[in-house]
């Protein structure tokens, strides 16, 4: 998930729906409540753990803050050298998702269908949305946060590619988040000398905003998941394969970079000289190219690694039962 959460057009929501614990991700967020912060206050901390459903989530947001950063300049460095095939690999992941998850699905009707063609329609729409500009106020960095961890609540929408709409994509999963990586490093040295360095302490206070917004995001949204998944199940779900599905058109891997202008006409260029993308244009590759059957080989690699997982998935569901 914290992979997934990473790259703009994947989402975190995604991995959880076809790894089969989404219904206990949804649960076990929404139980952060007033109850749990009244217990957690009393210092009745087995209480929580419990109340919380602990087991699951600790492990899961460990992993997932892990991955996130520990894997982050893997994935900088596979997207910079080798980006179709990191695109190619997410594709067949997100396609053999449609497959798993509609196959299983047997409540299609005629509203149904409505609802997975409403959701596919949101999906493509994305694409075609104007980016904003760069925006470091803090308040709208507490929005982007709510919005942005959408992508861990809402499989099939990328909060990632959200915050690249938003235009802060940059700033608060690249830029920041390597502020916030040398400090803790500097931190672990023991060294303190950020805090008269206006800059970082700046940056730090942005990734702390983006981090409220988000935590106050995944309550919202996963309560309002539960509410909803309760009373619409069917239609719920239905609407969450459209996305899914929509999100195939942004996670294309046959795209080229629309690099973000200044007012002289040239790229702009974020804190590690890298062009900032304003937006991806999808194009038809060429079928003869040996670049082109790499990435078909991808996706079918990628294809066939989801559905091993749910192979073996189904194997410990059924030894278990």
């Amino acid at each position: 998930m914290g992979i997934g959460n990473k790259i703009p057009g994947v989402s975190g929501g995604t991995v959880s729906f076809v790894l089969g614990f989404y219904g206990d991700l949804i649960y076990s967020l929404q139980k952060i409540n007033l109850k749990a912060f009244k217990l957690l206050i009393s210092f009745r901390f087995a209480s929580f753990y419990r109340y919380i459903n602990g087991p699951f989530l600790f492990p899961l947001l460990i992993g997932s803050l892990i991955s996130y950063f520990g894997f982050s300049f893997v994935l900088d460095y596979l997207i910079r050298h080798f980006e179709i095939y990191v695109w190619a690999c997410f594709f067949g992941m997100v396609l053999a998702s449609v497959v798993l998850i509609a196959r299983d699905y047997d409540a299609w009707n005629a509203k149904n269908i409505l609802s997975a063609i409403i959701g596919t329609s949101v999906g493509v729409s994305l694409l075609f949305v104007s980016q904003g500009t760069e925006n470091d106020n803090l308040f709208y960095v507490f929005v982007c946060g709510i919005i942005g961890v959408s992508g861990m609540t809402l499989p099939g929408l990328s909060g990632s590619f959200i915050l690249m709409l938003m235009g802060n994509y940059v700033l608060l999963m690249v830029d920041s988040v390597n502020v916030l990586s040398k400090t803790l490093f500097q931190i672990a040295q023991w060294d303190f000398s950020f805090v008269s360095r206006p800059e970082q302490l700046d940056s730090l206070l942005v990734i702390l905003m983006f981090g409220l917004g988000s935590f106050t995001g995944l309550i919202m949204f996963s309560n309002l998941l539960s509410f909803v998944l309760k009373r619409f199940y069917n239609r719920v779900i239905a609407i969450i394969i459209g996305f899914i599905l929509g999100s195939l058109a942004v996670v294309w891997p046959w795209k080229e970079k629309v690099y973000q202008l200044g007012e002289d006409g040239s790229p702009l260029t974020d804190a590690n000289g890298d062009f900032i993308v304003r937006s991806y244009k999808q194009y038809l590759p060429d079928w003869s190219s040996s670049e082109t059957l790499f990435a078909l080989i991808t996706i079918a690699i990628a294809f066939s690694l989801i559905l091993l997982i749910e192979y073996i998935a189904n194997k410990i569901r059924t030894s278990k039962s």
